[in-house]
């Protein structure tokens, strides 16, 4: 299995490693005080980790079920927002690599007007743009922000991004059957972290594609994240761990080790292209790209 074959394209442009690379920063000073508050505790324990569903694609590593032991961690209940990290980058001067490199992956049917020239990207997505300007603070590029998205997952941050953040934070990443623990919410081999059906009683319980199966031109309203805090929790109290954005977390997607491992799903997801809004779905991506369906959240210790 190579990392090529196992990526869906539609869910991460990686950066091409022909890319000119942006000089190295050290890593930002941790807090003085790295108050764990708000986060949950789980007390861990055994439970079936991955899956055999028939929505899965053999190549993406998800099974076999097997059985696993989790020690007792501390998980955030959302993806890191933009409020959060623009504390991080205020008090740590800290420069993310989408800035770094000058550009980032933005989604097409987000694009600005003046974006008309931007680059598609390098793998044959071509739902994908380089767009320069774009990173976290200006996510769809120049003339765009976060002002009124401060409850938004932070997205263009790249796994790099992420683990500095945790660091600072006095955190790291899940591991991915940490993550996968939390994310089920105590449900064995369920499809979502509320049980097998997509839409129980017709209510929309996560944020995927709405484009009745027309990806990637056309979507029933505006695609993107929503508040990190949107539908309803699992019954450990993790918000959106399946679609909205994907989450960096802290393995190596496979032994080729060129790539991290992502979870979870976004915005992107549709059942009749990409259908990874399951708790069990994974892809990856380079620890240095960075898109506009991408963020993370932080685990810690218990």
């Amino acid at each position: 299995m190579t990392a090529e074959s196992s990526v869906p394209p539609c869910c991460a442009a990686s950066r091409p490693a022909s890319a000119p690379q942006p000089v190295a920063l050290s890593a930002p000073p941790a807090r003085k005080n790295t108050p764990l508050k708000g986060m949950i505790r789980l007390e861990g324990g055994v439970f079936r980790m991955g899956n055999e569903d028939e929505k899965a694609n053999p190549l993406d590593g998800e099974g076999p079920v097997r059985e696993v032991k989790v020690d007792p961690f501390l998980i955030d209940p959302t993806t890191v927002t933009n409020a959060q990290f623009a504390r991080f980058i205020k008090e740590t001067g800290y420069v993310t690599e989408a800035e770094r490199f000058g550009w980032s992956f933005v989604f097409h049917l987000l694009l600005p007007p003046d974006a008309a020239s931007s680059t598609p990207a390098p793998d044959g997505t071509p739902w994908w743009r380089a767009v320069e300007g774009a990173y976290w603070k200006s996510p769809e590029g120049p003339g765009s922000d976060v002002r009124r998205r401060q409850k938004h997952p932070v997205i263009h941050v790249s796994w790099n991004d992420a683990t500095a953040y945790a660091a600072w934070a006095g955190k790291r990443l899940p591991t991915e059957t940490e993550w996968e623990f939390a994310a089920r919410g105590g449900l064995d081999q369920a499809r979502y972290p509320w049980g097998d059906e997509l839409t129980p009683r017709g209510q929309r319980r996560c944020n995927v594609w709405q484009g009745q199966g027309v990806f990637p031109d056309h979507h029933t309203g505006t695609p993107g994240p929503v508040a990190a805090d949107s539908y309803r929790p699992n019954a450990y109290g993790l918000y959106n761990t399946v679609g909205n954005v994907w989450e960096w977390v802290a393995d190596w997607f496979d032994d080729t080790r060129d790539r991290r491992s992502m979870r979870g799903g976004s915005y992107l997801c549709d059942d009749s292209y990409c259908n990874r809004y399951r708790v069990a779905a994974r892809t990856a991506n380079t620890p240095d790209s960075s898109t506009g369906n991408t963020g993370f959240r932080c685990a810690a210790d218990a």
